[in-house]
């Protein structure tokens, strides 16, 4: 018996601006490498070129990555452009300002305003793009985040970018950003094993303006860039995943969909099976009851974090 291949589309769909995406995308940092930046082992260029394919063949319409997000040997935004330019209509690719990395990988300090333009110009390079559909600030501990979102929302202005965001913010930034220009998505770290009391917060103003909430480490928890490998296996996961016959990293990204329908999920892998396995996830329902035993899981989690 043939079984059907889950696609993207199952896991329904969410306007980022007027940008329509399937919930379930794809975050490109891990196509790198065996871990994140430097560390690890570099990717096999032909299979990180291929699960790009895949995903797209799969449904995935909205694909997450940085100019800073490259390894010893691999950089995501030249695979992209590889394994999929001429880009398909529809296809939204998001990317993050205002960290950044020299060509040794090392971190450099955040970004000044002004250098906004040469990391957006960088990404549209690297990419191959005319114009990016939807650039991120992501801040680096400021204070206040009035001034880049300014010099981004000129960009907007300018034509080079369609949409903005914003990245690793508490909710007075929010708040900040949308007295400058509008903000279609909010992108911080936030999943079933990681509990920041701040981005529950913005989790709840994004439901209410309407703006998208983009979690970031919801599979790898608090693991972070080492990967899905360092998540804890909780017991109601596990009796979840059992009970529907899936795996606990489907449940994670299927229990981070049901926060809201305002939530988005960018799972990344290089592995074309986990891929497959990401992707299924979004046709995931869970119930009532099972959305509150993992609530009651990830609130005690809170409380040790």
């Amino acid at each position: 018996m043939t079984v059907e291949t889950i696609t993207a589309d199952a896991s329904g769909t969410l306007e980022l601006g007027d940008l329509p995406v399937h919930r379930i995308g794809f975050g490109a940092m891990r196509l790198t490498g065996s871990a994140a930046f430097h560390l690890g082992t570099p990717s096999d260029r032909a299979r990180s070129i291929a699960v790009l394919r895949r995903a797209v063949e799969l449904g995935v319409n909205h694909i997450d990555t940085a100019a800073f997000y490259f390894s010893s040997l691999r950089s995501a935004n030249e695979l992209i452009n590889t394994a999929l330019a001429p880009y398909k209509d529809g296809l939204v690719i998001a990317t993050k300002v205002g960290p950044h990395r020299d060509q040794c990988g090392e971190w450099a300090t955040s970004a000044r305003p002004d250098q906004l333009r040469g990391h957006v110009e960088e990404n549209l390079r690297q990419l191959g793009r005319d114009h990016l559909d939807l650039v991120y600030l992501r801040r680096m501990r400021q204070d206040s985040i009035a001034e880049h979102f300014g010099a981004l929302a000129e960009l907007r202005e300018a034509g080079l970018v369609r949409h903005l965001g914003i990245s690793a913010v508490e909710p007075r930034h929010l708040t900040e950003a949308l007295e400058i220009a509008p903000v279609v998505s909010v992108q911080n770290r936030f999943g079933f094993d990681v509990s920041r009391e701040r981005s529950h917060e913005v989790l709840r103003m994004c439901g209410e303006r309407g703006i998208a909430f983009v979690p970031f480490y919801s599979v790898a928890g608090e693991g972070g860039e080492r990967g899905a490998a360092e998540a804890r296996n909780d017991a109601e996961v596990l009796a979840v995943a059992r009970a529907h016959g899936v795996s606990p990293a489907q449940v994670r990204i299927a229990w981070t969909l049901h926060q809201g329908p305002h939530v988005l999920a960018i799972p990344g892998t290089g592995d074309p099976a986990h891929l497959e396995d990401n992707i299924a996830a979004g046709a995931l329902r869970l119930s009532e009851d099972e959305v509150g035993r993992l609530d009651a899981t990830h609130a005690r989690t809170a409380a040790t974090v």
